[in-house]
């Protein structure tokens, strides 16, 4: 079958197409039915018994599969290679599951997880799988009083850390950063166990801490746990606009249904493959695609510590896909434009033979065109730009190459995936036609794997995402669909600018000043106009090397706006900066850089990757005078 029958498919039975899909999983009770009323969108799978962590390592153990590399660890920081097989990798998750068991720990008990990029993390994240503990991956390094909000919402039991985190010119340290999150926090864990790395010993605190190592010592080996449908998996906090930040339910039925469709229908990965995304375990990313949908589908998978340039150069992404023969490649738009930016030839791709790579995957921002032209240029194969979000945790729209590969249309994350009925709505709910800019919603139920809802917090669940459409999931994003089925993502909902009544996306900016030869990357937000309400203003990252005039390259953008778009975007300004300020994950912080145009105050994001890049934007800012007095 193809895409449209797969598609029409599940619209025409949803209930069977799901429970067809279950049939990929080992479950201990397998559910009566797919699609459970009950909760605020409903549930999947909630009367079957199931594993995570037998799904992940043991039925592969079991199927004849152990000596095959499930973990392959590389850091450039460290100038290491390790290889864990599937039967490793049980050994080691049954002896961690089996002292955290000692300790107390049990089904339903929270236990934060707050590592570098190491195998351990995945080790620790499995660990509780398989005791059916529900663990919240706090991103290594996070500063204390987030990492102490976190504690005081999920109430932990237990808290794994590392000692240290290792960026490429200096060593994080985590402990400092735990004891004192863990003194801000109202709520106490019980225990922390702390993995020591070689290039930094913590200091244990007697009583509370323990190592590693030494709790695991004569411990008895845990089996898997099997939990119902519904019981949670993880919560993985998500930035919140009022600051508090949201704990995104994961349950673990829908999780495992929709990963293992998700590894094999999209990205084309099966028992055996090699698979990498190059992401942090503190993302969602991390959780579904560099942790569990990989070892589900009983494919390698790839941890990497390190960047994509400067660890040591433009070129490490090509190395380990070289080095590992990988299949499929996932990683965002950010790090491939910061590649670019360093080797706009592709000179350093010339230097490795990438015979396995079958598709590069982008998500996480959105992919702009000329970005995707450059990949699809120097790589030679399909560059696939993908939709979705913290809160569905796969994707929403892909190019499914494991069904058919669909033509790609720049600029587009392609057609909807089964479970996801996409509708175009204006601010009141009406729905919108072909072509017309409007916010995405997603006609409910949503599939399995999505939110069911947030911790401990239901009617802020609701307020945020089915209030302002009511039967419709409201993703805060903005785009469009064409006469083909094919979604465009703009931008978020906030982004969308009103320039003298018009509504206008930056995305739609950002893809022309992209476009600019000397344009490595660009970020374009609307700043407060006293006589057409909004005012675009651009900001530019240039390649390396370039020798053309700052005020000419803006000039030639504002120039290609007015072509491209026309007078009505009333683009007339923009400034060239080093770089933008961004998540970790890298998503730009384009609501940040607003406020800081219009004069507002803000509060420094606790994601951002560096505070001292909005002192650069605020000088910038300055200098084509912003804010306005």
């Amino acid at each position: 079958m193809g895409y449209r029958e797969v598609y029409e498919g599940w619209k025409s039975d949803p209930e069977g197409f799901w429970m067809a899909q279950a049939d990929a999983i080992d479950w201990d009770r397998k559910p009566s039915h797919a699609y459970f009323d009950q909760g605020p969108v409903g549930e999947w799978f909630a009367d079957g018994m199931v594993n995570t962590c037998w799904n992940a390592v043991d039925r592969h153990v079991a199927a004849g599969r152990g000596d095959q590399i499930a973990i392959m660890h590389e850091s450039p920081i460290t100038l290491s290679t390790k290889g864990i097989t599937f039967r490793q990798l049980q050994d080691r998750v049954a002896s961690l599951a089996g002292a955290l068991r000692a300790k107390g720990i049990k089904k339903g008990d929270r236990v934060i997880i707050y590592m570098p990029m190491i195998p351990e993390a995945l080790e620790a994240m499995l660990a509780c799988a398989r005791l059916g503990a529900v663990h919240s991956v706090v991103f290594g390094g996070f500063a204390a009083n987030e990492l102490a909000v976190r504690i005081d919402d999920c109430q932990p039991k237990a808290i794994i850390a590392a000692s240290c985190g290792l960026e490429p010119n200096r060593v994080v340290h985590y402990k400092p950063l735990l004891d004192a999150a863990i003194d801000q926090a109202r709520h106490k864990p019980d225990f922390c166990v702390i993995f020591q790395r070689e290039q930094e010993v913590a200091q244990l605190v007697e009583g509370r801490d323990v190592s590693w190592h030494g709790f695991q010592y004569g411990v008895t080996p845990a089996d898997c746990v099997p939990v119902e449908g519904n019981h949670p998996a993880y919560i993985l906090y998500t930035s919140g606009t009022t600051g508090q930040p949201k704990g995104v339910v994961r349950d673990t039925a829908g999780h495992l249904v929709a990963l293992q469709w998700s590894m094999n229908n999209i990205y084309n990965i099966h028992e055996g493959d090699r698979f990498w995304a190059a992401s942090d375990v503190g993302w969602v990313v991390g959780h579904s695609y560099i942790c569990y949908g990989p070892l589900i589908a009983g494919a390698t998978t790839v941890v990497f510590e390190g960047k994509p340039v400067g660890t040591p150069h433009a070129g490490v992404f090509w190395r380990i896909i070289q080095n590992h023969r990988i299949k499929s490649f996932f990683t965002a738009p950010t790090a491939l434009r910061a590649i670019r930016r360093e080797d706009p030839t592709g000179e350093w791709i010339r230097r490795y033979k990438l015979h396995d790579l079958q598709a590069l995957f982008l998500a996480g921002e959105r992919a702009d065109p000329e970005t995707v032209k450059w990949a699809q240029n120097h790589l030679g194969i399909l560059v696939i730009d993908h939709w979705w979000q913290t809160e569905t945790g796969w994707a929403i729209a892909a190019n499914p190459i494991g069904v058919e590969t669909l033509p790609t249309k720049l600029g587009s994350p392609s057609v909807p995936m089964p479970g996801h009925d996409v509708q175009i709505f204006d601010d009141e709910g009406h729905p919108l036609p072909d072509g017309t800019l409007g916010a995405i919603a997603i006609k409910l139920p949503l599939p399995p794997g999505t939110l069911p809802t947030l911790w401990n917090a239901e009617d802020r669940f609701r307020k945020s995402y089915l209030d302002h459409f009511p039967g419709y999931y409201e993703t805060g994003d903005a785009g469009y669909i064409d006469e083909d089925g094919y979604l465009y993502i703009m931008a978020r909902t906030d982004d969308v600018i009103n320039v003298a009544g018009h509504r206008l996306s930056t995305g739609a900016m950002e893809e022309v000043l992209s476009s600019h030869p000397d344009v490595a990357e660009c970020a374009v937000i609307g700043v407060a106009d006293s006589l057409k309400g909004q005012s675009p203003i651009g900001f530019l990252c240039l390649k390396s090397g370039v020798n053309t005039p700052h005020d000419q390259v803006v000039k030639d953008v504002v120039n290609m706006v007015r072509d491209k778009i026309g007078p009505v975007a009333a683009f007339k300004t923009a400034c060239v900066v080093d770089r933008l300020p961004k998540t970790r994950s890298g998503k730009i912080l384009r609501a940040t850089m607003a406020k800081i145009a219009d004069g507002e105050a803000f509060k420094t994001p606790a994601t951002i990757e560096d505070p001292v890049v909005l002192d650069e934007i605020t000088v910038a800012l300055k200098s084509i005078g912003y804010p306005q007095t």
